[in-house]
């Protein structure tokens, strides 16, 4: 007899007995119009969150954004243009997808711009994740595994920002799959494992480039890769060597990076931007910097706790988190739906070892384990002490393995349910979509954890950005081109609120012109923003000469502001193409 789909259908084929050398292991089909429907339907979610974050103009809330956005533009936009504005901290991919979209100015200033390649990256990301589950999981609990994923409040914000993670969850999901499926086709296609293993290594690299957590998902990806091929007699295959030099290449070629542009190899750890220096400016004297300073346990129990809190409503979230890790344990033990696949032992034994390549997306809860203790990447909530919001959106990288852990746990009961009460089954399905709709709907109406941060991030920013614009504005009207000095990595958002172009500021990301600047600032720029106790604060107390001071912007909780007027300033010949732009 042919198994049944849940409602009521006959869905999957047995699995063939004998399969030739080229033909696909006896796995689910996974249909052309499946995927279709995931794709339009998660496009369509994307676009509905597009339009709700530009409706709320909280595309920009978050200032890491802000910054994302301001590398990206000043690689072409800026006195001394190229990859060496790329910076020293944040890895360069997701600057460098961003450039062509940058480019316009409007989308530059309003966040389009970042929007659209990480909303590409979501909807990837959900075909991946939908392709991954459908390895174990029939259509019903593949699509609750993916409805957990996809509709989850904080990954369709994010995705509507400049933020890194919703790329990074894209290339982490599809590492997973590739390595999955190239271990399921090792011993049948060896040639489709060779494009598999290329597809692999390059989604490795990308990793690598986009946040450092990548680092340790490649070498534990390509270590396991490698092991397998030598416990079969093939490590000395031309192909996987030549990406291992690909893989190992990124890295290093960002090492490289830092030693030339910045002279210390391991600048972006240890500058005056890294995470570490950091931290110990904002460490209150005496007191540990952070909770879990040190301590890999707390540090532990607050990414679970983060993670918990991105992924379900306070309601449910220990519930789901539970039913999350049950789910992934059961399938580890139990891979393979057994009433469909009755009779091929074989088949099972190979899912069942196919499987721990997807414990690959738990790999955020050592890593961040060991963050939060020792690499300076500090974790608050408002539920537990300092009772704050930092980096909540760390969290949101546990969302897959909790999607898919959920999905398990739906199909097992499922499964039980229709063993003892067959047509009971679709309700049982029926209220699995309910709960995972309840939730969701929950999260919105508590206000999703990571858009809060973002929001209150925007309000320390907001007054800033309501009254400087249009003051400088004012000033650069009858100085069209002359040089605005300021540092634009605290409020990058300012030169675009402006209207003018970055290459019409000195800042920290021109080097030379800038140390110059600093020397005499009334000399070299016609316009001074100076924020209470940054670089050009320091230079217009220290050389105060020739600089009127026009106005002073306060705002409580932030360092003081004023704008200052040159008058010894001498205008060279404008640059050809710089004007000022009253954009918005």
């Amino acid at each position: 007899m042919r198994p049944h789909h849940p409602n009521g259908s006959e869905h999957l084929p047995e699995p063939p007995q004998q399969h030739s050398r080229g033909e696909d292991l006896p796995l689910p089909v996974l249909r052309p119009a499946e995927i279709l429907t995931v794709l339009v339907c998660c496009a369509a979610a994307s676009l509905a969150a597009l339009e709700w974050s530009w409706r709320h103009g909280a595309m920009l809330n978050y200032g890491d954004a802000i910054a994302h956005l301001h590398i990206a533009r000043r690689i072409f936009d800026s006195r001394n243009p190229g990859l060496a504005q790329l910076g020293s901290v944040w890895l360069p991919l997701p600057h460098l997808l961003m450039i062509p979209f940058v480019q316009v100015y409007r989308w530059w200033a309003n966040g389009i711009a970042g929007a659209i390649p990480s909303a590409l990256a979501y909807v990837a990301a959900c075909a991946g994740f939908y392709r991954l589950a459908r390895r174990w999981l029939r259509p019903l609990e593949a699509a609750l595994a993916l409805a957990f994923f996809a509709l989850n409040p904080n990954l369709l914000y994010l995705q509507t920002t400049a933020m890194t993670e919703p790329l990074f969850l894209c290339e982490v999901i599809w590492i997973v799959a590739g390595a999955v499926e190239w271990y399921a086709c090792l011993d049948e296609d060896p040639r489709k494992a060779g494009r598999l293993q290329a597809w692999v290594a390059a989604l490795l690299v990308a990793a690598v480039f986009t946040r450092y957590d990548g680092w340790v998902m490649a070498l534990l990806v390509w270590c396991g890769m490698g092991a397998v091929l030598l416990k079969r007699g093939r490590l000395r295959s031309p192909g996987f060597w030549i990406a291992s030099v690909v893989v190992a290449a990124a890295p290093a070629a960002w090492f490289i990076y830092n030693s030339t542009a910045f002279g210390d190899w391991l600048y972006f750890a240890r500058g005056p931007y890294s995470a570490k220096a950091i931290e110990m400016r904002t460490a209150a004297p005496g007191w540990p910097p952070h909770p879990g300073w040190h301590n890999p346990w707390v540090g532990l129990l607050f990414f679970l706790k983060v993670s918990e809190m991105d992924a379900a409503a306070t309601a449910l979230g220990n519930g789901l988190l539970a039913l999350a890790a049950l789910g992934t344990a059961w399938a580890w033990l139990h891979p393979g739906d057994q009433q469909s696949l009755a009779g091929n032992r074989e088949w099972v034994r190979e899912r069942r070892r196919a499987f721990p390549w997807a414990l690959l997306l738990w790999l955020p809860v050592p890593f961040y384990a060991f963050a939060v203790a020792y690499a300076s990447v500090p974790i608050f909530l408002p539920v537990w002490w300092p009772h704050s919001w930092y980096n909540t959106r760390y969290g949101m990288e546990m969302l897959p393995a909790l999607a898919l852990g959920w999905g398990f746990a739906a199909q097992l009961a499922i499964s039980t349910v229709r063993k003892l009460k067959p047509r009971w089954a679709k309700y049982a399905a029926g209220a699995l979509f309910a709960l995972v709709a309840v939730n969701a709907w929950a999260m919105v109406r508590e206000r999703p954890l990571v858009y809060v941060e973002g929001t209150k991030n925007a309000a320390t920013r907001r007054a800033f950005d309501r009254e400087i614009p249009p003051e400088l504005r004012a000033l650069l009207a009858s100085r069209p081109g002359e040089p605005v000095l300021m540092v634009t990595s605290v409020h990058p958002e300012l030169v675009a609120l402006t209207g003018i172009p970055l290459r019409q500021t000195i800042s920290e990301s021109d080097r030379g012109i800038y140390c110059a600047a600093l020397a005499a600032p009334a000399a070299d720029a016609a316009v001074v923003v100076a924020c209470g106790g940054d670089a050009v604060d320091h230079a217009v107390e220290e050389h105060p000469q020739g600089l009127t001071a026009v106005r002073r912007f306060t705002d409580k909780g932030q360092p003081s502001c004023t704008i200052y007027v040159s008058g010894t300033y001498k205008a060279p010949r404008p640059p050809a193409g710089i004007t000022i732009r009253h954009e918005r």
